[in-house]
């Protein structure tokens, strides 16, 4: 048996509590927020309980919802679940164009620990509803509010309350929720119990309050371009619970909104008019000539090539300055071969750092620092002898008491 509750008199929303097996039906009404809640415990039901003694039945269980014969659901109609624990929710607004079109949803539960699955039928009703549309339409921006949080009952009565205490209308109806991740909005971070924000948006029957515009006052107009909070009266109606971006709030009057309407042309009934035989093309037709557009096509290029190559041969090889651009390369890579070969045909002495040396106490012969593989490459530039005879030997140190002797001893040839 489906349970209509009413939050302040003016808006409808419809959970079905009934535990049958049968096609479960409900009436929403164009125009106004339409909510309906998946509840795990009542899919319990269908799956085995816990075998386990002590194990509580919290079987994870997830929704799978379509329109019958379709992979998805009507582009009316959202479908949240925020984990496999909580219960999932339908919601949306339903227009005009479905009144009197019954929408059957098809309604999957999915046991991931049985992996087993039970379908229902839901049946959505889309009733007419008196002043549809509601002529001001005002939509709120809660930076402080999921979307399953703001859709339960009790949320959404608070928040319409305070809207109808600073709007004081007759008639106020939710139109729509909407997640701020399905306007473009970043997930948030896990930090801080941060929520991803919800656009609601409300109508009434009667104009603004003054508290509502004076959003659009310049002062409030420049403070938002800075990116600094408005000044809004009745915002403290509102902070209690409810943290609203004022500077995201959007007005609409639909009776001054011009309506466009889409001409669509007849599609008529598909079948051809009668316009007589085919008749095909005559086989004798003059063949065309392509020769000159072959020439276009070569010669136009080729004729522009030719121009540019002749302007620049000129420049670089007539005029003064390309000239003296030739005989200055050309000087650079005669002196660099020059001292190439230069290079090849020089001799120079092993260094000092090659040749064997002496040890400074005990006499005896060290080898080379670097041996026969030494590379010419890496000689240095300065040699400080260039000939092997005429080394001076490391004088050696005798000890000979208290006193020190140092011999001079020359190579002899």
């Amino acid at each position: 048996m489906p349970s209509v509750g009413v939050f302040v008199g003016v808006i409808v929303v419809v959970t079905i509590l009934s535990k049958s097996h049968a096609d479960r039906n409900v009436y929403p009404s164009a125009g106004v927020l339409f909510v309906h809640v998946l509840e795990r415990d009542y899919f319990k039901g269908e799956f085995p309980p816990y075998l386990k003694a002590g194990d509580a039945s919290n079987d994870p269980i997830t929704f799978n919802t379509n329109l019958r014969g379709f992979p998805d659901r009507p582009g009316w109609l959202r479908y949240i679940q925020r984990t496999p624990h909580s219960d999932g929710v339908l919601y949306g607004s339903p227009t005009l164009e479905h009144i009197g079109k019954p929408t059957i949803i098809e309604i999957t539960a999915y046991n991931k620990r049985t992996f087993e699955t039970a379908r229902h039928n839901l049946v959505i009703n889309i009733m007419s509803t008196e002043e549809f549309p509601l002529p001001y339409q005002a939509e709120f921006y809660i930076k402080n509010m999921n979307v399953e949080e703001m859709l339960a009952s009790e949320v959404l009565g608070d928040f319409l309350g305070a809207v109808k205490n600073v709007w004081q209308p007759e008639r106020l109806n939710a139109i729509n929720i909407t997640s701020a991740l399905d306007r473009g909005g970043r997930v948030p971070l896990p930090i801080n119990d941060l929520k991803e924000g919800v656009y609601v948006m409300v109508g009434a029957d009667v104009q603004f309050s003054s508290c509502l515009r004076e959003v659009e006052s310049p002062q409030n107009q420049l403070r938002c371009s800075q990116e600094m909070e408005p000044v809004i009266s009745c915002d403290k109606k509102f902070r209690a619970q409810f943290n609203i971006d004022w500077c995201k709030i959007s007005l609409v009057d639909i009776t001054k909104v011009v309506p466009v309407h889409s001409i669509r042309p007849d599609p008529g009934t598909g079948v051809l008019p009668e316009i007589g035989e085919y008749n095909p093309p005559s086989e004798s037709l003059r063949s065309r000539d392509y020769f000159a557009d072959f020439l276009i096509t070569l010669a136009v290029p080729s004729a522009v090539a030719m121009v540019l190559f002749v302007i620049l041969g000129y420049s670089m090889c007539c005029r003064r300055e390309g000239v003296i651009q030739l005989v200055h390369h050309s000087s650079i890579q005669k002196s660099s071969k020059e001292i190439r070969s230069m290079s090849k045909n020089r001799e120079i002495s092993w260094p000092l750092s090659t040749l064997p040396v002496f040890h400074p106490v005990s006499g005896e012969v060290v080898a080379p620092i670097h041996p026969d593989s030494y590379e010419a490459t890496s000689m240095p530039l300065m040699q400080t002898q260039t000939n092997l005879q005429n080394q001076v030997q490391i004088p050696q140190q005798q000890t000979s008491g208290k006193c020190i002797v140092l011999s001079d001893t020359r190579s002899l040839e």
